[in-house]
């Protein structure tokens, strides 16, 4: 994976053609892409009434990026992580822009500002070729790496621990191929792990000491 930052954007370049599974809301799902975009988006970019779908799709094809998934996330992008794992022979790259300005306790809803969506944006390269099963166990956990940084962090909300935020979006890229198990059993699933939990968790860490004016009131 390389990573360009031209703001407003931020591009992970995979090592060629990669299939990606994600919920991006412009090209959810399994689809074929050679990069995943990261869009800081302000205010005026989105103002109320103006349809997000419509509005990203047009804000991509005139930028020359419409094959790519993308994440949207009012965090500087400029905030960047990218940690790296290589383990028996698999490669784990790991982009994450991390805010937690909309941070939520999983089982409950907070009420936030739209306008202050910080939100924690990962994109995960893995060298390994994976079966479809194989590499949605493997967005599994890099949702539960993300969770275990989020908490271990150490965001209060009033119910507990901050687990993740409401708009959160994770994409995992992998070669299409025969293997078939991606667990916490594996070197796949240790690797996809350790580059999510380090990304996540140094991004969270940053968040919390530069944006205390953020930060939920105490009880």
């Amino acid at each position: 994976m390389k990573v360009r930052h031209e703001a407003p954007w931020l591009i992970a370049d995979l090592d060629g053609p990669r299939r990606v599974l994600s919920w991006a809301i412009n090209r959810p799902g399994f689809v074929t892409a050679e990069r995943i975009v990261f869009r800081e988006v302000r205010n005026k970019d989105l103002p109320e009434g103006r349809d997000p779908v419509v509005w990203l799709a047009q804000t991509l094809e005139a930028a020359g990026l419409a094959d790519a998934p993308a994440l949207l996330t009012s965090r500087n992008v400029a905030s960047f992580e990218l940690h790296c794992t290589a383990l028996e022979g698999v490669t784990v790259h790991c982009l994450a822009t991390v805010g937690l300005s909309n941070a939520e306790r999983v089982g409950y809803r907070q009420r936030f500002d739209p306008a202050s969506f910080g939100t924690i944006n990962i994109a995960v390269d893995c060298s390994a070729g994976l079966t479809e099963a194989a590499q949605i166990e493997a967005l599994t956990i890099a949702t539960q790496a993300r969770t275990a940084a989020v908490i271990d962090a150490g965001m209060q909300l009033p119910e507990g621990p901050a687990t993740g935020t409401g708009t959160d979006c994770i994409a995992v890229a992998t070669p299409p191929g025969e293997i078939g198990f991606a667990g916490l059993h594996t070197a796949i699933g240790e690797a996809v792990g350790r580059a999510v939990y380090d990304a996540v968790f140094a991004g969270a860490r940053n968040w919390i000491a530069t944006r205390p004016d953020l930060l939920p009131e105490p009880d």
